[in-house]
Protein backbone atom coordinates (compact mmCIF):
# COMPACT_ATOMS: atom_id res chain seq x y z
CA UNK A 1 0.00 0.00 0.00
CA UNK A 2 2.96 2.34 0.47
CA UNK A 3 3.45 2.07 -3.30
CA UNK A 4 -0.20 2.73 -4.14
CA UNK A 5 -1.09 -0.89 -4.85
CA UNK A 6 -4.69 -1.87 -4.03
CA UNK A 7 -4.99 -5.21 -5.89
CA UNK A 8 -2.56 -8.01 -6.66
CA UNK A 9 -2.63 -11.10 -8.87
CA UNK A 10 -0.71 -13.65 -6.86
CA UNK A 11 0.89 -17.00 -7.71
CA UNK A 12 -0.53 -18.76 -4.68
CA UNK A 13 0.62 -21.96 -3.04
CA UNK A 14 -2.13 -23.65 -1.07
CA UNK A 15 -0.33 -22.81 2.20
CA UNK A 16 -0.45 -19.14 1.19
CA UNK A 17 -4.15 -19.44 0.35
CA UNK A 18 -4.86 -20.54 3.92
CA UNK A 19 -2.90 -17.54 5.21
CA UNK A 20 -4.90 -15.21 2.98
CA UNK A 21 -8.13 -16.80 4.22
CA UNK A 22 -7.17 -16.16 7.85
CA UNK A 23 -6.37 -12.53 7.04
CA UNK A 24 -9.69 -12.15 5.23
CA UNK A 25 -11.64 -13.55 8.18
CA UNK A 26 -9.76 -11.22 10.54
CA UNK A 27 -10.40 -8.22 8.29
CA UNK A 28 -6.70 -7.41 8.04
CA UNK A 29 -6.23 -7.52 4.26
CA UNK A 30 -5.25 -4.10 2.91
CA UNK A 31 -4.96 -5.18 -0.74
CA UNK A 32 -7.35 -7.30 -2.79
CA UNK A 33 -5.94 -10.69 -3.78
CA UNK A 34 -6.67 -12.59 -7.00
CA UNK A 35 -5.08 -15.96 -6.31
CA UNK A 36 -3.87 -18.40 -8.97
CA UNK A 37 -2.85 -21.87 -7.83
CA UNK A 38 -0.60 -24.37 -9.66
CA UNK A 39 -2.12 -25.96 -12.74
CA UNK A 40 -0.64 -29.35 -11.84
CA UNK A 41 -3.34 -29.90 -9.18
CA UNK A 42 -6.14 -28.03 -10.93
CA UNK A 43 -8.80 -30.43 -9.66
CA UNK A 44 -8.26 -29.17 -6.09
CA UNK A 45 -9.29 -25.64 -7.01
CA UNK A 46 -12.14 -26.92 -9.17
CA UNK A 47 -13.55 -28.86 -6.23
CA UNK A 48 -13.09 -25.97 -3.80
CA UNK A 49 -14.84 -23.52 -6.11
CA UNK A 50 -17.69 -25.98 -6.61
CA UNK A 51 -18.10 -26.37 -2.85
CA UNK A 52 -17.54 -22.81 -1.62
CA UNK A 53 -17.43 -20.46 -4.59
CA UNK A 54 -14.53 -18.30 -5.75
CA UNK A 55 -14.54 -15.87 -2.84
CA UNK A 56 -15.37 -12.18 -2.64
CA UNK A 57 -13.96 -8.86 -3.81
CA UNK A 58 -11.14 -9.02 -1.24
CA UNK A 59 -9.97 -12.59 -1.77
CA UNK A 60 -10.85 -14.58 -4.86
CA UNK A 61 -9.63 -17.76 -6.53
CA UNK A 62 -8.68 -16.87 -10.07
CA UNK A 63 -7.73 -20.04 -11.88
CA UNK A 64 -4.28 -21.40 -12.48
CA UNK A 65 -0.66 -20.56 -13.17
CA UNK A 66 1.56 -22.77 -15.32
CA UNK A 67 5.02 -22.48 -16.87
CA UNK A 68 6.12 -23.01 -20.46
CA UNK A 69 9.81 -22.07 -20.16
CA UNK A 70 12.42 -20.37 -17.99
CA UNK A 71 14.02 -16.93 -18.19
CA UNK A 72 16.18 -14.95 -20.59
CA UNK A 73 18.79 -14.27 -17.92
CA UNK A 74 19.42 -17.98 -17.36
CA UNK A 75 19.22 -18.83 -21.09
CA UNK A 76 16.24 -21.11 -20.36
CA UNK A 77 13.58 -19.03 -22.15
CA UNK A 78 12.56 -21.16 -25.14
CA UNK A 79 13.30 -19.87 -28.66
CA UNK A 80 13.08 -21.37 -32.12
CA UNK A 81 16.80 -20.81 -32.71
CA UNK A 82 19.83 -21.16 -30.41
CA UNK A 83 21.03 -18.29 -28.27
CA UNK A 84 23.52 -16.04 -30.03
CA UNK A 85 25.96 -16.19 -27.11
CA UNK A 86 25.27 -19.84 -26.20
CA UNK A 87 24.61 -21.77 -29.43
CA UNK A 88 24.43 -25.10 -27.59
CA UNK A 89 20.89 -24.32 -26.40
CA UNK A 90 17.68 -22.65 -27.52
CA UNK A 91 16.10 -22.82 -24.06
CA UNK A 92 14.10 -25.28 -22.00
CA UNK A 93 10.50 -26.47 -22.05
CA UNK A 94 9.16 -26.31 -18.50
CA UNK A 95 8.03 -29.24 -16.38
CA UNK A 96 4.34 -28.39 -16.91
CA UNK A 97 4.78 -29.55 -20.53
CA UNK A 98 6.09 -32.99 -19.53
CA UNK A 99 5.20 -35.67 -20.36
CA UNK A 100 4.03 -34.75 -23.84
CA UNK A 101 0.39 -33.74 -23.84
CA UNK A 102 0.17 -33.15 -20.08
CA UNK A 103 -0.12 -29.38 -20.33
CA UNK A 104 -2.88 -29.48 -22.92
CA UNK A 105 -4.82 -32.11 -20.97
CA UNK A 106 -4.75 -29.98 -17.82
CA UNK A 107 -5.66 -26.81 -19.70
CA UNK A 108 -8.58 -28.65 -21.28
CA UNK A 109 -9.79 -29.94 -17.92
CA UNK A 110 -9.53 -26.56 -16.24
CA UNK A 111 -11.24 -24.86 -19.16
CA UNK A 112 -14.12 -27.34 -19.06
CA UNK A 113 -14.55 -26.36 -15.40
CA UNK A 114 -14.81 -22.70 -16.45
CA UNK A 115 -11.55 -21.67 -14.79
CA UNK A 116 -8.96 -19.23 -16.13
CA UNK A 117 -5.47 -20.14 -17.38
CA UNK A 118 -2.33 -18.04 -16.94
CA UNK A 119 0.90 -19.41 -18.40
CA UNK A 120 4.44 -18.07 -18.01
CA UNK A 121 6.06 -17.80 -21.45
CA UNK A 122 9.08 -15.63 -22.25
CA UNK A 123 10.76 -16.96 -25.40
CA UNK A 124 9.23 -16.88 -28.87
CA UNK A 125 8.74 -20.62 -29.13
CA UNK A 126 7.22 -20.89 -25.65
CA UNK A 127 4.68 -18.21 -26.52
CA UNK A 128 3.84 -19.93 -29.80
CA UNK A 129 3.34 -23.29 -28.08
CA UNK A 130 1.03 -21.83 -25.44
CA UNK A 131 -1.01 -20.00 -28.07
CA UNK A 132 -1.31 -23.27 -30.00
CA UNK A 133 -2.76 -25.04 -26.95
CA UNK A 134 -5.07 -22.16 -26.07
CA UNK A 135 -6.38 -22.07 -29.63
CA UNK A 136 -7.02 -25.82 -29.79
CA UNK A 137 -8.79 -25.91 -26.43
CA UNK A 138 -10.95 -22.90 -27.24
CA UNK A 139 -11.90 -24.39 -30.60
CA UNK A 140 -12.79 -27.72 -29.01
CA UNK A 141 -14.88 -26.26 -26.18
CA UNK A 142 -16.66 -23.48 -28.03
CA UNK A 143 -16.97 -19.75 -27.59
CA UNK A 144 -17.05 -18.28 -24.08
CA UNK A 145 -15.42 -15.41 -22.23
CA UNK A 146 -12.36 -17.36 -20.99
CA UNK A 147 -9.69 -14.61 -20.99
CA UNK A 148 -6.68 -16.86 -21.32
CA UNK A 149 -3.49 -15.09 -20.23
CA UNK A 150 0.19 -15.35 -21.04
CA UNK A 151 2.45 -14.01 -18.33
CA UNK A 152 5.48 -12.02 -19.55
CA UNK A 153 5.10 -12.45 -23.36
CA UNK A 154 8.53 -10.84 -23.62
CA UNK A 155 9.76 -12.03 -27.02
CA UNK A 156 7.26 -12.44 -29.85
CA UNK A 157 7.51 -13.00 -33.57
CA UNK A 158 5.16 -10.99 -35.78
CA UNK A 159 2.95 -14.06 -36.26
CA UNK A 160 2.39 -14.47 -32.52
CA UNK A 161 1.72 -10.76 -32.05
CA UNK A 162 -1.19 -11.05 -34.46
CA UNK A 163 -2.47 -14.20 -32.73
CA UNK A 164 -2.74 -12.52 -29.33
CA UNK A 165 -5.30 -10.08 -30.64
CA UNK A 166 -7.08 -12.59 -32.87
CA UNK A 167 -7.46 -15.15 -30.07
CA UNK A 168 -8.29 -12.63 -27.35
CA UNK A 169 -5.35 -13.72 -25.20
CA UNK A 170 -4.32 -11.19 -22.56
CA UNK A 171 -0.64 -10.20 -22.49
CA UNK A 172 0.16 -9.86 -18.79
CA UNK A 173 3.48 -8.04 -18.88
CA UNK A 174 5.99 -6.42 -16.55
CA UNK A 175 7.62 -3.50 -18.35
CA UNK A 176 10.11 -2.85 -15.55
CA UNK A 177 12.09 -5.86 -16.84
CA UNK A 178 12.90 -4.14 -20.13
CA UNK A 179 14.93 -1.47 -18.35
CA UNK A 180 17.25 -4.24 -17.18
CA UNK A 181 17.13 -6.63 -20.14
CA UNK A 182 17.74 -3.86 -22.66
CA UNK A 183 21.32 -3.58 -21.45
CA UNK A 184 22.33 -7.10 -22.50
CA UNK A 185 19.53 -8.79 -24.47
CA UNK A 186 21.12 -7.89 -27.81
CA UNK A 187 24.20 -9.96 -27.02
CA UNK A 188 22.07 -12.92 -25.97
CA UNK A 189 19.63 -12.84 -28.89
CA UNK A 190 21.50 -11.14 -31.72
CA UNK A 191 20.67 -7.86 -33.48
CA UNK A 192 17.68 -9.14 -35.46
CA UNK A 193 15.82 -11.26 -32.92
CA UNK A 194 16.23 -8.72 -30.13
CA UNK A 195 13.87 -6.39 -32.02
CA UNK A 196 11.02 -8.70 -30.98
CA UNK A 197 11.45 -7.80 -27.30
CA UNK A 198 8.72 -6.22 -25.16
CA UNK A 199 6.63 -5.28 -28.17
CA UNK A 200 4.08 -3.21 -26.25
CA UNK A 201 3.15 -0.90 -29.12
CA UNK A 202 2.79 -3.74 -31.59
CA UNK A 203 0.57 -5.74 -29.24
CA UNK A 204 -1.73 -2.80 -28.63
CA UNK A 205 -1.92 -2.06 -32.34
CA UNK A 206 -2.87 -5.71 -32.93
CA UNK A 207 -5.84 -5.33 -30.59
CA UNK A 208 -4.31 -7.13 -27.61
CA UNK A 209 -5.44 -6.43 -24.06
CA UNK A 210 -2.45 -5.53 -21.88
CA UNK A 211 -2.36 -6.05 -18.12
CA UNK A 212 0.73 -4.67 -16.41
CA UNK A 213 2.31 -5.87 -13.18
CA UNK A 214 5.71 -5.82 -11.55
CA UNK A 215 6.73 -9.50 -11.12
CA UNK A 216 7.66 -8.94 -7.50
CA UNK A 217 9.74 -10.36 -5.82
CA UNK A 218 11.75 -10.93 -9.01
CA UNK A 219 11.61 -7.19 -9.76
CA UNK A 220 10.74 -4.11 -7.69
CA UNK A 221 7.07 -3.82 -6.70
CA UNK A 222 6.83 -0.09 -7.45
CA UNK A 223 4.39 0.49 -10.37
CA UNK A 224 5.96 3.89 -11.05
CA UNK A 225 9.09 2.16 -12.33
CA UNK A 226 6.96 0.12 -14.73
CA UNK A 227 5.22 3.23 -16.01
CA UNK A 228 8.59 4.84 -16.71
CA UNK A 229 9.83 1.75 -18.52
CA UNK A 230 6.74 1.36 -20.69
CA UNK A 231 6.64 5.01 -21.73
CA UNK A 232 10.33 5.92 -21.96
CA UNK A 233 11.98 2.48 -22.42
CA UNK A 234 15.21 3.82 -20.98
CA UNK A 235 17.65 1.22 -19.70
CA UNK A 236 19.23 1.17 -16.25
CA UNK A 237 22.69 1.93 -17.65
CA UNK A 238 21.56 5.20 -19.24
CA UNK A 239 22.75 4.01 -22.65
CA UNK A 240 19.35 4.49 -24.32
CA UNK A 241 18.11 8.00 -23.47
CA UNK A 242 15.73 7.94 -26.43
CA UNK A 243 14.45 4.52 -25.48
CA UNK A 244 15.52 0.95 -26.19
CA UNK A 245 13.59 -0.13 -29.31
CA UNK A 246 11.74 3.21 -29.20
CA UNK A 247 9.11 2.24 -31.77
CA UNK A 248 7.60 0.02 -29.07
CA UNK A 249 6.99 2.86 -26.61
CA UNK A 250 3.41 3.48 -25.50
CA UNK A 251 1.77 6.59 -24.06
CA UNK A 252 1.36 7.30 -20.37
CA UNK A 253 -2.42 7.02 -20.76
CA UNK A 254 -2.03 3.56 -22.29
CA UNK A 255 0.39 2.48 -19.58
CA UNK A 256 -1.90 3.71 -16.80
CA UNK A 257 -4.81 1.85 -18.39
CA UNK A 258 -2.78 -1.37 -18.49
CA UNK A 259 -1.93 -1.02 -14.79
CA UNK A 260 -5.53 -0.28 -13.75
CA UNK A 261 -8.36 -1.20 -16.12
CA UNK A 262 -6.18 -3.84 -17.80
CA UNK A 263 -5.52 -5.64 -14.55
CA UNK A 264 -9.19 -5.51 -13.60
CA UNK A 265 -10.21 -6.95 -16.98
CA UNK A 266 -7.64 -9.73 -16.62
CA UNK A 267 -9.44 -10.93 -13.47
CA UNK A 268 -13.01 -10.46 -14.79
CA UNK A 269 -13.51 -7.50 -12.43
CA UNK A 270 -13.88 -4.59 -14.84
CA UNK A 271 -17.41 -3.92 -13.54
CA UNK A 272 -16.04 -3.60 -9.99
CA UNK A 273 -12.73 -1.74 -10.25
CA UNK A 274 -10.03 -0.46 -12.57
CA UNK A 275 -11.55 3.00 -13.04
CA UNK A 276 -12.92 5.71 -10.76
CA UNK A 277 -16.67 5.72 -11.33
CA UNK A 278 -19.92 5.62 -9.35
CA UNK A 279 -20.74 2.12 -8.17
CA UNK A 280 -17.17 0.82 -8.38
CA UNK A 281 -15.08 -0.27 -5.42
CA UNK A 282 -13.60 2.69 -3.55
CA UNK A 283 -9.94 1.91 -4.28
CA UNK A 284 -7.66 4.78 -5.26
CA UNK A 285 -4.24 6.29 -4.85
CA UNK A 286 -3.26 9.96 -4.56
CA UNK A 287 0.10 10.45 -6.27
CA UNK A 288 2.83 12.99 -5.61
CA UNK A 289 2.51 14.39 -9.14
CA UNK A 290 0.45 14.26 -12.31
CA UNK A 291 1.73 11.36 -14.44
CA UNK A 292 0.11 12.85 -17.53
CA UNK A 293 2.27 15.97 -17.16
CA UNK A 294 5.62 14.38 -16.33
CA UNK A 295 8.43 13.59 -18.76
CA UNK A 296 9.00 9.83 -19.12
CA UNK A 297 12.28 9.95 -17.23
CA UNK A 298 10.47 11.51 -14.24
CA UNK A 299 7.68 8.95 -13.95
CA UNK A 300 9.75 6.67 -11.74
CA UNK A 301 9.87 9.45 -9.13
CA UNK A 302 6.11 9.29 -8.49
CA UNK A 303 5.17 8.31 -4.95
CA UNK A 304 1.92 7.33 -3.30
CA UNK A 305 0.80 10.00 -0.84
CA UNK A 306 -2.47 8.33 0.14
CA UNK A 307 -3.78 4.84 -0.65
CA UNK A 308 -7.46 4.00 -0.15
CA UNK A 309 -8.85 0.46 -0.36
CA UNK A 310 -12.52 -0.27 0.15
CA UNK A 311 -13.12 3.32 1.21
CA UNK A 312 -10.57 3.01 4.02
CA UNK A 313 -7.27 4.88 4.15
CA UNK A 314 -4.67 2.12 4.36
CA UNK A 315 -1.62 4.34 3.87
CA UNK A 316 -0.95 8.03 4.36
CA UNK A 317 2.59 9.26 3.86
CA UNK A 318 2.13 12.38 5.98
CA UNK A 319 1.10 10.19 8.93
CA UNK A 320 4.39 8.28 8.94
CA UNK A 321 6.69 9.07 11.88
Amino acid sequence: VELGVTSIHDITAWEDWRTFERARRAGTLTVRVYARTPLADWERQRDLVAARGRGDDWLRLGGFKAYADGSLGSSTALFFEPYADLPSTSGVLAEDFHPAGAFEARVAGADRAGLQLSTHAIGEKANALVLDVYERVARAHGVRDRRFRIEHAQHLRRAEIARFGALGVIASMQPVHLADDGRWAGKRLGPERVRDSYVLRSLLDAGTRLAFGTDWPVAPLDPALGLAAAVGRQTLDGANPGGWLPDERITIAEALAAYTAGGAFAEFAESEKGVLAPGRLADLVVLSGDPLALAPERLGELRAEVTVAGGRVVFERSARP
